[in-house]
């Protein structure tokens, strides 16, 4: 599979995490190829931390683990859709989605 054409307008894409099942979105995070790349040869949802600067593998430390059921990318090729099967909360703050903060009413 050729993934550099969707890293053709950036080296970082944005990846929108959803639950397989539910279809609940947890999470947004950000690729690059070697985190799309190492995604699909495991399974597993990798990605690039822009404060760290490094890859990051989803669940490493807390075990709460993303295991990938199939990605899509958008029209413009330069978004992903991954539906995952998720083990635990998807969010650091132990809450099931990392969006639960609403703004107004």
């Amino acid at each position: 599979m050729e993934i550099r054409k969707y890293f053709e307008k950036s080296e970082l894409i944005p990846a929108i995490i959803q639950d397989a099942v539910t279809n609940e979105v947890l999470m947004l995070a950000y690729m690059n190829e070697q985190s799309l790349s190492k995604t699909i040869e495991t399974g597993y949802t990798w990605f690039w931390s822009r404060s760290r600067s490094e890859l990051w593998n989803k669940g490493a430390t807390s075990g709460n683990m993303q295991k990938v059921k199939k990605i899509i990318a958008d029209c413009d090729l330069d978004t992903l859709l991954i539906k995952v099967e998720q083990s635990g909360p998807a969010c650091h703050t132990g809450k099931q989605s990392c969006f639960f903060n609403e703004i107004g009413e």
